[in-house]
Order: structure tokens, then sequence, then C-alpha cells
């Protein structure tokens, strides 16, 4: 319906513009006739009618067309009507006679007389008008015809349009298909297939999630069964130090039921919101996290430290930098022999910001480097305690800010090396 309006609009505008221009080349060509009238070699044929401002001259030759009420006479004559001046210089002018307006064109001959030819403005109004009216007829008429093949055509070529909605609509939220071609216009196929990519990663993304939500739900039941035995446990002791002695799994067991409650929640608000960015100092935010860090490294006689090649400003999401410095930094620690050795490491790398976590334990192998990221992965054999999403966590809130995490292995030594790059901002 807007089509048609602004295609019935834009002939409109043409009709206009085309009857206008047809009106002045109309008055124009009336302009070139008088000229040409004016340049022909003139023999009295028929002397002209008497009127109320013309009166016969036998010095002079008349020539009046009825029709185009074109009259041409000379100068200088004694009986010229009194509206025309004697001393008219060659030219085109519009003169007004009092009862009416009249075109006139001067011409001098070669034996220095004019030659006048003159019209009534309203008589070549009338022919200009006509001969334009010709030209906006054809083009009125074309208009409502063109409105309508054009909304037939239209119809026609997005129906299959109106299918695919259709089809669309049919399908299951749960398991979104890509839709077929099949039909469809060339200038639509590019649209439809970003669709279907579209839902090929909204079905990934869905299935990610459930798989997220089946593997939640087994690592939470574990626990809370857990717990419930603990507490059983602990209503069937028959004495204070049985009791104390049965809090203490009972303690553990909630402490590592909150913790990874805290990290599911973690990860969901990572996957859901948005980044505020702002600017970050890396290098005040890592000591703070060293800090935070070095009772639980001291206890096992790690030596935690800064290696901080370059000082680092980012433009970034504060909460979630912290988030992925800390879970590499406690990843580290964790799984680092006692007595070993975490450095938080800072450089500045091909206009890039690149904060490692540099660790020397027992390594992870090469072809779990990607795994390690997924949620609730664990590399099997591993006897220290998890739920594997500490670097999922990492790698969602990296993506997030638009920087990436990856893993990588110690050159000169066994250990590995967790690598956070982002892009330097210009904004800093």
């Amino acid at each position: 319906m807007v089509s048609a309006i602004v295609i019935l609009l834009a002939g409109l505008v043409a009709a206009v513009a085309s009857f206008g221009l047809a009106y002045s080349d109309a008055r124009e060509l009336q302009d070139d006739m008088l000229r040409q009238i004016a340049n022909l070699s003139i023999v009295r044929t028929t002397a002209p009618v008497a009127s109320d401002t013309q009166t016969p001259d036998p010095d002079n030759d008349w020539i009046t067309d009825q029709g185009s009420k074109v009259t041409i006479f000379h100068l200088p004559s004694n009986t010229a009507p009194a509206w025309l001046k004697r001393d008219l210089s060659p030219g085109l002018y519009t003169l007004d006679t009092g009862p009416e307006e009249l075109r006139v064109y001067v011409s001098e001959e070669q034996n220095g007389r004019r030659k006048v030819v003159t019209q009534p403005t309203e008589v070549r109004d009338e022919i200009a008008f006509n001969s334009a009216l010709f030209t906006l007829i054809p083009l009125l008429f074309l208009i409502p015809v063109l409105v309508g093949l054009i909304v037939y055509i239209v119809r026609n070529e997005l129906a299959p349009i109106t299918r695919l909605s259709a089809s669309l609509d049919e399908q299951s939220a749960e398991r979104p298909q890509p839709v077929s071609d099949d039909g469809l216009p060339h200038e639509i196929t590019p649209f439809v297939h970003a669709i279907n990519r579209l839902l090929g990663r909204v079905s990934l993304l869905m299935s990610q999630q459930r798989r997220f939500i089946a593997d939640a739900a087994h690592e939470l039941r574990s626990p809370l069964t857990a717990l419930s035995l603990q507490a059983q446990n602990l209503k069937s002791a028959d004495s204070i130090e049985v009791m104390r002695e049965r809090i203490v799994p009972l303690q553990e067991g909630i402490s590592r039921a909150r913790l990874l409650t805290e990290q599911l929640l973690d990860l969901a608000r990572t996957q859901s919101g948005e980044s505020v960015k702002s600017g970050i100092d890396v290098s005040a935010m890592a000591r703070e996290l060293v800090a935070e860090f070095l009772p639980l490294a001291e206890a096992r006689h790690i030596d935690l430290g800064i290696e901080e090649v370059a000082p680092l400003s980012l433009h970034a999401d504060p909460e979630a930098l912290r988030l992925i410095l800390r879970n590499a930094l406690d990843n580290a620690i964790k799984y680092t022999q006692d007595r070993g050795k975490v450095t938080l490491r800072m450089l500045s790398e091909d206009n890039h910001a690149v904060i490692e976590v540099v660790d020397n334990g027992p390594g992870i192998p090469v072809l779990e480097h990607d795994r390690i990221f997924e949620p609730f992965y664990r590399i099997n054999g591993t006897a220290v305690g998890g739920s594997g999403l500490g670097l999922a966590i990492a790698s969602e809130a990296a993506a997030r800010m638009g920087g990436t995490v990856t893993l990588h292995e110690v050159q000169d030594g066994a250990g590995s090396i967790f690598r956070y790059r982002q892009k330097l901002s210009k904004e800093m």
C-alpha cells in the first residue's frame, strides 16, 4: 500500500513537471513562430479586415491569420495602432494594449523599415495549454495502470515469503530447523540463508543450554545427596564427640555446594548480562588479586608474585576482568603442587594487552586445551576437587568483552600458561 502511494505521488509529480515543461516549450515555440513569420518575405495577398484598432494602410503589407490571430504589418505607418511605439528596437515584447495583451516581435528589414508580428497572449496561452495537455493525458492514464501492475507483480513475487513465514510459525521453538529456499526470488535468497545461519546458532545455543542444565542438575545432585546423608548421620550421633566429628564433613559439603552455586550464578550472569566497560588500571587490579590469594598461596608455600613487563590500562568491564583473573589464579594455585610457583604477568604485544597466569604445576595435555573451557569438564584422574566451571566462566566473560582466553604449555619446563588477550582501545 505504501509503495503504491509513493508511486502515485511520484507519477503526479512527474505529470506536473511534464506539463510545465511542455507548456514552456509550447510558449517558446510560439515565439519561434513569430520570428519565422517575420523573416518570411511577405507578399500582400489581401487587405486586412478593418477593426477598432487597425485601419487599412495602402503603404503597408498586412496579413491577418484569423485562426492563430497573428497580424503582420510594416512600420513606419501613419495608421499604426496607438499602443505600438514608433521607436521599438528589434526583439520580443509583451505589450498591454488595453483591451488585450499582445506578444510582439519586431524585426528590421534591409531597407530600414521594420516588420511587426503580433499575437494575443490569450491565444498563445490557450494553444500552449492544449499542446501541454496532450502530453499530460497519457501519463495520467498510465499512473493507475502502473500502480496496478506493480502491486500485482509485488504480490506474486512475495507470495513465497508468505509461505516461508507460515512455515517458520509452524516450527517448534525448542528445535528450530533451517527453512528451504526453493521457489524464492534470488533477491530474497541471501536473507533466507542468513536466517538459517541464525537458526543454526540458536539451535547450538539451546543445545548447549540443555547440556548445561543437565550437567548442573547432575553436579548439584551429588553434593545435595551427600549433605542429606551427612545430616542423617549427624542426627544419629550418640555423643557430642561423634557429632563434632560428623559436623566437619557436613560443613565441607555445605562449602562445596555454596561454591558450586556461586559459580553457576556467575556463569549465568556472564552469559546473559551485557558488559559495562570503563577504564581499568590492570596493574592495580593485579595487586589486589594477588593480595587476596596470598594467604591461600602461603598456606601451601606457593610463591605467588607479579611480573609487570609493561603497565597496562584497559577499556573493559571491571567485574568481568576480575572474574577472569580470579578464576585463573584460583585454578593455578589449586592445581600447583606445594612449594610451587604462580606468576601473574602483564605485557603489551601487537597493540594487544596480554595478561598471563603462569604456573609450574603438572600441566594440561595439549589435546585437552580446548575442552578445558567447557562447563563441568574435568580431566580424568584429577585428584583436586572442583566443579569444572572456573575456566568456562572465564571464557564466557572474555567473549563478552571481545577478548580471548587460551591455554599454553610452558616452553622450558612443566606447567601451564593461562592467557587473556584483548585489543587495546583508543579510548584509553
